[in-house]
């Protein structure tokens, strides 16, 4: 009796590909060779995506939605105020990103060519930036702007260069457990949220003196 056909899904593509790339170091090179080597078929691959460059825009996405999925099954984040939000976001999406390290440190590590990094990180902009979005209050929209006159998309911007630079040092980071990520994460996500809002500069400058020893000392 013939061995039925597994159906193939969205994420069983985004599985194999990742596996692809981590047992061959390269990229497949067509999409031809990729669903033949994986037992599929090219209309299979191009009912869900169009190339294979927008099979690692999704990964991103796809980490960052999981993330958000995550942190909506804690009852108690609906009342958490927008930095303790951002703050688990953080922890979150960095666990997944580290339960992915060999994959996602191979796609961006040796990435040369910034724009082409961005574009494979555009999904995970967009999406960011519409959960930012999401959890600016109405009391955090008020407060940012009477002071520096901030507009809601440049939180977004600023927040999304945040967590590109803490992408960075989570690549650069040999710490066991990388724990060293997990204090950048606590001083940075403090210190942004005390830069929108006039705080005192005590946060600023604890995480100016973190990131000077990280990157001076101990090279």
């Amino acid at each position: 009796m013939a061995t039925k056909k597994s159906t193939i899904t969205k994420d069983k593509i985004v599985s194999l590909y990742m596996n692809y790339v981590l047992d061959n170091s390269e990229k497949p090179k067509s999409v031809y060779h990729f669903a033949k080597t994986n037992g599929f078929t090219e209309t299979e691959f191009y009912s869900f995506f169009g190339t294979i460059e927008s099979i690692e825009k999704e990964i991103f996405k796809m980490f960052l939605d999981k993330t958000v999925e995550l942190l909506n099954k804690n009852s108690d984040y609906e009342t958490y105020d927008m930095k303790s939000k951002m703050l688990s976001f953080y922890f979150t999406f960095f666990e997944l990103l580290t339960a992915n390290r060999s994959y996602v440190v191979m796609i961006l590590k040796d990435q040369t060519n910034q724009l082409k990094k961005l574009m494979q990180l555009s999904g995970l902009r967009t999406g960011f930036k519409k959960y930012v979005s999401e959890i600016i209050t109405d009391e955090d929209r008020t407060q940012i702007e009477r002071f520096q006159n901030f507009q809601e998309k440049a939180i977004q911007e600023s927040l999304w260069i945040q967590l590109l630079l803490t992408m960075k040092f989570w690549i650069d980071d040999s710490s066991p457990a990388f724990e060293k990520t997990d204090i950048y994460i606590e001083k940075s996500v403090k210190a942004s949220f005390e830069l929108m809002n006039i705080a005192p500069i005590d946060s600023l400058i604890d995480f100016g003196k973190f990131i000077f020893k990280e990157k001076i000392y101990n090279k």
